[in-house]
């Protein structure tokens, strides 16, 4: 699997967030990406729900509080993620 990667639906933006799209996805790219490296390194078997959870809280950690809470990921994506630290597959 390559490393995750965050887009934004286009026709969920206000126009403000239509502007900064970019920037904005390239903040949660890598705030995604450090959490799925934090939870790979001290994955120890946790179930995939788990990993799902533990990957949304430190990606949100790694925001801007304001983002954070804005920030309303697909959850059945980020649970594709959990499955493939549980795999071993990133």
């Amino acid at each position: 699997m390559p490393e995750p990667h965050v887009t934004l639906d286009p026709s969920g933006l206000d126009p403000v967030q239509q502007k900064l799209r970019g920037p904005l996805e390239d903040q949660l790219t890598s705030a995604l990406q450090a959490a799925t490296d934090r939870v790979r390194a001290s994955y120890a078997g946790e179930p995939v729900e788990e990993v799902c959870r533990r990957l949304l809280d430190e990606t949100r950690s790694g925001l801007h509080p304001d983002i954070a809470a804005g920030f309303n990921p697909d959850m059945d994506e980020f649970c594709r993620v959990a499955v493939a630290i549980v795999r071993g597959e990133v």
